[in-house]
């Protein structure tokens, strides 16, 4: 198959290149670089598959370019996004804007080709949830703004989902949902702006403290990278479920259902790393979800999906990798 991604410099695109190339497909990532990295493409580059265009992929003509890089197109995966827990408080008004346009643009280049789009939407896009695991189907609740701007992610999110699920209905687009659970992995961003598994163990490599934002007792459940590529790759390549259901407007929660507070994701950071940092707690962020965790028995029955990797095991491996580097 011909295949777009977007975003696919970044921590989930990159793998997810990675495996379509391997898997025969043809693939051209669009992506303006502002979060991700050359050097994520680096396995990719020279491989007579895969092109790359860069730019925004808000601007048509960049996927109008991958398109003819290609020579068509059948499925565009659409991960372009700006996350990071920092942003949503801090840029809410950059969150907003680059996830709403570029999912706007995605969507009408894919309904006019006739393309499947695979979304990758958010678990944020469920808001401030009591009863768990999260189903599909539940309802998506979010708070004022006037208190916090920590939803603007899950919002955009959430109006990316109704912006594909129109096209679905009216426009006959083959478009389906996922919504993968805290991926982490080899190249993901640490830093003020990274995600807290790779900030914790970035800690650990710098012999600084480990920071906690509140005081640990919140949870989520952590996927390992491949496992959610796994998922991402049979949404693009199935017609239909593995049990003969349609997938078009279908959507799907892909996470680990291992639940793990941040205090233990600390423990585990220093466990697998030797270090002898100190565990400091700070002011939590803004609207920050207590508990997470998926319900994946629609992934399970559709796709055949299911989680493989354990956070430890996980948070080895990312540690290897990062002494690797």
């Amino acid at each position: 198959m011909r295949c777009i991604v977007t975003g696919g410099a970044g921590f989930l695109g990159s793998h997810l290149c990675e495996s379509l190339l391997a898997r025969g497909h043809n693939v051209c990532v669009v992506d303006d670089l502002f979060r991700g990295r050359k050097a994520n493409m680096e396995d990719c580059k020279g491989m007579p598959d895969f092109h790359f265009v860069l730019g925004d992929c808000a601007d048509i003509e960049k996927l109008e370019k991958a398109e003819e890089k290609l020579h068509g197109v059948d499925v565009v995966y659409h991960l372009a996004a700006i996350n990071g827990t920092r942003y949503f408080n801090e840029r809410p008004d950059l969150v907003i804007k680059v996830n709403i346009r570029t999912t706007d643009t995605v969507v009408k280049f894919a309904s006019e080709r006739g393309a499947r789009l695979v979304f990758t939407s958010s678990p944020e896009a469920y808001g401030i949830q009591n009863e768990m695991p999260l189903q599909e189907e539940d309802l998506a609740i979010c708070p004022s703004p006037h208190h916090h701007l920590r939803h603007s992610y899950g919002a955009s999110k959430y109006l990316g989902e109704v912006l594909v699920q129109y096209a679905v209905r009216e426009r006959g687009l083959d478009g389906r949902i996922i919504r993968p659970f805290n991926g982490y992995g080899p190249r993901l961003k640490g830093g003020e702006h990274g995600q807290v598994s790779s900030i914790f163990l970035l800690q650990c490599l710098e012999d600084n403290d480990i920071t906690l934002h509140g005081d640990g007792t919140q949870t989520r459940c952590f996927t390992w990278y491949s496992d959610l590529i796994d998922g991402i790759v049979a949404l693009g390549e199935l017609d239909e479920g593995v049990d003969g259901s349609s997938l078009k407007g279908a959507s799907f929660n892909i996470g680990s259902k291992e639940e793990v507070s941040i205090g233990k994701l600390a423990e585990i950071a220093l466990k697998v790393s030797g270090a002898e940092s100190q565990i400091t707690f700070g002011e939590g962020h803004p609207g920050d979800t207590i508990r997470r965790v998926p319900d994946t028995s629609a992934a399970e029955t559709a796709l055949g999906w299911y989680s493989t990797v354990d956070i430890e095991e996980g948070m080895h491996r990312c540690w290897e990798w990062m002494m690797a580097e």
